[in-house]
């Protein structure tokens, strides 16, 4: 099967390193990629479930530009909702218009814990926007989050050892592990009338790491003692939102939150993200200031509204369950026919996977990369996402591709060899440093070899 180029791409980044900190910066630096000389680092145009690079090579994408596609790229659909609004009346104007209400009277409407929302550009302004309004309505000054856990870049989301980050910004956040009541049982007894607020995800979908489902009566019992004990609980489903149930994810798992965090989702790849909470809160929700100079957008909330009318009139997370469940089932089964074992953990419209054949995750990055050489874009430390825009068509090329990389795998080392040969993996949360000068494309892979050491 023939394999991608990237010479453009490559020589792109040689001259983004030269006016750019680390060529490409966040989530879509190469540095967390393995090997980084595999993947485009640039995209041309996108179509549905595809994206072209700028050296022509198409990909059918499973990581939906991190998870803001959902209806597929250039959707009609929402691109004339946005059209329209711009043509009316304009973007950004003097005043929020009427659409900001329309938007929040939708969410209302979906979501049984909502009783008002308000909006944003990213889920990171959401979740911390929610520790604020917990901490107001309390009037406490410590938040619990979940070791490993992800909302975000401000310092306190990025937690010690990251660069910028100082002790203070850290003090008042206390880290338990995933799945644990009795270590939040701990901390609330060890901090009496201390705790504002309890944030997590709906699961667990760290980096580098297995995804990791609620135990039974897990989520019951962090709800029964946030009512006990005065705390917010707040869901950052700003990855799963939409994705799992159309009425917050917490649905999905039967539980009430307090506040919950969308974004990802909700406008198909149009800039906002959403806070939606109880009537208990709402006036706390009103006292906190949180402002942005491009919050009140229309078009962005036109994407939005035509984005959850379409996701609820087709039924989005079946169709994205139903082609996750098929297409995972489908790998695992072509990796047992060469012998390897492919591990899946979350839920099929958001997958991680992972082969278990070497656990320092080597084996794994080169499948991805040999995956993505031939157009099925897959990173090793991220999860996936599905998209209703995936066809049969897409599928049954997908599946191809993964048994051609199996076969050439194969060919190259036998099932449960440890991969010496290969990229170092990147440590989990791993954030690439700049340097004080930029590798050129070149040296990419050493760049995400230093990146290991950088560990939240």
């Amino acid at each position: 099967m023939k394999t991608n180029s990237y010479d453009r791409s490559q020589a792109l980044f040689e001259r983004a390193t030269k006016v750019i900190p680390c060529g490409i910066y966040g989530h879509f630096s190469p540095a967390p990629l393995a090997s980084p000389m595999s993947y485009p680092f640039y995209a041309a145009s996108a179509s549905g479930a595809h994206f072209t690079d700028i050296d022509g090579n198409d990909f059918i994408d499973y990581m939906c530009a991190y998870g803001p596609m959902v209806l597929g790229y250039r959707n009609k659909l929402i691109d004339d909702a946005v059209r329209k609004q711009i043509q009316k009346s304009g973007d950004l104007l003097g005043a929020p218009t009427p659409l900001m209400v329309d938007l929040a009277e939708m969410l209302v409407d979906m979501v049984p814990v909502a009783e008002w929302a308000l909006f944003a550009k990213n889920g990171g302004d959401m979740t911390n926007y929610a520790t604020m309004v917990a901490r107001s309505a309390t009037g406490r000054p410590k938040i619990v989050a979940i070791q490993g856990g992800y909302h975000g870049i401000a310092p306190w989301m990025q937690g010690g050892g990251h660069h910028g980050v100082i002790e203070a910004d850290i003090a008042d956040f206390i880290r338990i592990p995933w799945n644990d009541v009795a270590a939040f049982e701990r901390v609330l007894a060890e901090n009496p009338g201390r705790i504002a607020g309890f944030i997590a995800t709906p699961y667990h979908h760290p980096t580098f790491e297995d995804s990791v489902l609620p135990a039974a009566g897990y989520w019951q019992r962090i709800e029964s003692l946030c009512h006990r004990h005065g705390v917010v609980l707040i869901v950052d489903d700003v990855r799963c939102g939409f994705r799992h149930h159309l009425g917050g994810t917490n649905e999905y798992f039967g539980f009430k939150p307090d506040l919950i965090c969308f974004c990802k989702a909700i406008g198909n790849g149009y800039p906002i993200s959403a806070m939606v909470g109880t009537e208990a809160l709402k006036a706390e929700a009103a006292k906190v200031f949180f402002t942005g100079s491009y919050w009140y957008q229309a078009a962005p909330m036109a994407a939005a509204l035509a984005c959850l009318t379409e996701l609820r009139r087709i039924d989005a997370p079946k169709l994205m369950h139903e082609y996750g469940k098929k297409m995972t089932d489908g790998m695992v089964q072509i990796a047992k026919s060469y012998g390897y074992h492919l591990k899946v953990s979350g839920l099929p419209s958001m997958p991680y996977m992972r082969l278990t054949d070497d656990p320092s995750l080597m084996l794994h990055q080169r499948f991805c990369a040999a995956c993505t050489e031939r157009g099925a874009y897959f990173t090793s430390h991220h999860n996936w996402f599905m998209s209703v825009a995936h066809t049969d068509e897409d599928l049954a090329r997908t599946l191809e591709i993964v048994d051609d990389a199996f076969a050439t795998l194969a060919r190259t080392q036998a099932p449960g060899e440890r991969d010496d040969g290969a990229l170092a993996s990147v440590a989990p949360d791993a954030v690439p440093a700049p340097a004080a000068d930029a590798a050129p494309a070149s040296d990419a892979a050493s760049t995400a070899a230093e990146a290991t050491e950088e560990v939240r």
